[in-house]
């Protein structure tokens, strides 16, 4: 708890048996609950996580926003809940930084920027690299609003996140909650966040196929906003 504000990490975690309990011991004690949403593991993520005394989450059906959804259904009333992954890509010291704009009011929703925080070599692809700089470039030829990253380390505001009402249920979660956030007008703030060579193999950028349907659905996403914003 920090400031009265209850806090919540919510992870989806899909064969990181391997990172799981690096990350879960990496996060600093102001959170009260770490959620790992396990997301049909094959191996013994969920045993891990639990071991290391994080409340695990079943969500059987492969997707990352179904596992975020199932995740905050599992987090209960708390204030704030922060989104990261689990494979010790992402900095969970960074935690206090990413929701200190939160408690002092200033954002309801804030994203861990990798390009602005720096990125170790091979953290990012070339093609990852260009479809956030694609991605963001359209959201502010569309809407003027100037992201640097989608990246998935992020921190929100729990009625700033139902407000949203979240639907998608994989590749397109994180770039469908940063578009509604700003034709929802939530306050809306970036912070550099270093970002490192994952433990373990990707599920998307890992592969081609995974690459280009996360690709695609996060450019369908953005597409269909545009033109369902522009029929009102």
């Amino acid at each position: 708890m920090k400031n009265g504000q209850t806090i919540t990490t919510i992870t989806p975690a899909r064969n990181e048996a391997g990172a799981i309990a690096k990350v879960i011991a990496a996060v600093p004690d102001i959170v009260d609950e770490i959620i790992i949403v396990d997301n049909g593991s094959r191996d013994t993520t969920a045993e891990l996580a639990a071991q290391a005394g994080a409340t695990v989450v079943s969500e059987p059906i492969a997707g990352y926003g179904r596992a975020c959804l199932a995740g905050i259904a599992a987090a209960g009333t708390s204030d704030i809940l922060i989104f990261l992954d689990g494979d010790m890509a992402d900095d969970p010291a960074k935690i206090p930084d990413l929701i200190a704009p939160i408690l002092a009011n200033e954002a309801d929703l804030v994203i861990g920027s990798r390009p602005l925080g720096g990125a170790e070599p091979g953290a990012l692809t070339p093609v990852q690299r260009f479809g956030n700089w694609l991605a963001c470039r359209l959201i502010r030829l569309f809407w003027d609003h100037r992201y640097t990253d989608l990246g998935p380390f992020r921190a929100i505001r729990r009625e700033a996140l139902e407000a949203l009402r979240m639907a998608d249920r994989d590749f397109g979660w994180t770039v469908e909650m940063q578009v509604k956030a700003v034709l929802y007008g939530l306050k809306v703030a970036e912070i550099p966040v270093p970002y490192r060579v994952r433990i373990g193999q990707s599920k998307i950028s890992g592969t081609v196929k995974g690459t280009i349907l996360a690709g695609t659905k996060i450019l369908w996403v953005i597409f269909r906003s545009a033109v369902i914003e522009k029929r009102r």
